[in-house]
């Protein structure tokens, strides 16, 4: 493929990140099941790289987002497309290998990163009312986020079943998908996706 170059995974917040992955093979028997077969490079000796491929499971908890930042069904996302992903690091030994789908964002070109980032932190506080979630150390500000949650901003279980945001209670560990872009405040503020307890 010519201008297009595959990224190569790595490791990020426990996770398995890929970015500019080529999805090559959709496969969506529903709107919330399913799998998407992509390639990404992998460094080989003499400054060589090799594309292998892996299947992402699609799964009820798995938030899919467009090029803006917003979720989409994973079923609009077609062969050809370039996309971000973060994933399990556990593989199946099948070929290819297939992982658990936590994230996919899609790209508008193959130059430069999706605009989503993730955290993983206790909840330090919650204010439903306001849609306002603080994670990171409970009594000092200056360690902490203070994530907006959008209208369809996902809360959810560890099992992926919708929750209320009030639900959430200090303490317990959660990862925020979020806006790469934050304010420079004190706690600083990014605009949240999703929220799913760890």
């Amino acid at each position: 493929m010519p201008n297009e170059r595959r990224g190569v995974p790595y490791r990020q917040a426990g996770l398995m990140r890929v970015d500019n992955a080529l999805v090559e093979e959709v496969s969506a028997p529903s709107r919330s099941h399913g799998s998407l077969l992509i390639s990404y490079a992998v460094p080989g000796p003499s400054n060589l790289s090799f594309v292998e491929q892996l299947q992402l499971n699609i799964r009820p908890g798995t938030l899919v987002l467009n090029a803006l930042g917003r979720p989409v069904c994973f079923c609009d996302i077609r062969p050809g497309t370039w996309i971000d992903a973060f994933f399990s690091p556990m593989r199946t030994r099948s070929i290819p290998p297939q992982s658990a789908a936590f994230l996919i964002a899609v790209r508008r070109s193959a130059q430069g990163p999706a605009a989503v980032q993730l955290t993983v932190g206790p909840v330090a506080s919650v204010n439903p009312e306001q849609n306002l979630l603080f994670v990171g150390d409970r009594w000092n500000p200056e360690r902490q986020t203070r994530f907006v949650l959008t209208d369809t901003a996902v809360v959810s279980s560890r099992d992926g079943t919708p929750i209320s945001l009030g639900s959430l209670r200090p303490g317990q560990l959660v990862r925020v998908t979020h806006s790469t872009a934050q304010t420079a405040s004190i706690p600083p503020q990014s605009t949240a996706y999703q929220v799913q307890v760890l």
